[in-house]
């Protein structure tokens, strides 16, 4: 019987420019986890006691002290979980560790995912997002929605030159191709 082989949707591109690289990231499990009205209290509470973190704002994301979770807060009542993908089902890893106070949504196969960093990576990102991303502004661990030449894009700050860039899976070539298009410009 033939076996099937998960692709990335990128072919883990990896490629460095001038004083950056764009880079995919593979290995993420995404969680979707949205808030059910009058439980947000029970759901905070239950990430506080899973991993030692509190539950964050919108625009912001708060990795554990481990670093094996990060939450990105993206909207009221919805936030997403990225960890490292040991699990075939992560959404029913996610409601193990914190309960049944949020509905979980696998998201992990439907978003491409690059990480660019490096001293001109906001350089190369300011060409095609129209974020302020000043590190006065978008500060580490910062996390918003945006559009990069026509595609939706969440953006992460993770480190000081580093940004987590995940946009839809069913767009990844047009995704790279503006992300790199614009690293090479910048040299």
């Amino acid at each position: 019987m033939p076996s099937l082989v998960a692709n990335s949707p990128l072919g883990d591109f990896r490629q460095e420019f001038d004083g950056l690289e764009v880079a995919e990231v593979t290995g993420l499990a995404i969680v979707s986890i949205a808030t059910p009205h009058g439980r947000e209290a029970e759901l905070a509470g239950a990430v506080l006691d899973a991993w030692g973190i509190e539950f964050p704002p919108v625009g912001a994301s708060i990795e554990s002290t481990a670093g094996e979770i990060r939450i990105l807060g993206l909207q009221p009542g919805q936030v997403f979980a990225l960890f490292q993908r040991d699990d075939e089902r992560p959404a029913e890893a996610i409601a193990r560790k914190i309960g049944d106070y949020g509905y979980y949504t696998d998201q992990s196969d439907s978003w491409a995912i690059l990480r660019i960093s490096g001293d001109r990576s906001r350089e190369a990102l300011e060409r095609i997002c129209a974020l302020d991303l000043h590190p006065d502004v978008f500060k580490t661990g910062g996390v918003a929605r945006t559009v990069m030449e026509h595609l939706g894009v969440i953006v992460l700050r993770d480190k000081d030159d580093a940004f987590l860039l995940l946009s839809a899976r069913s767009s990844a070539p047009s995704f790279l191709h503006a992300v790199v298009t614009s690293a090479k410009n910048i040299q």
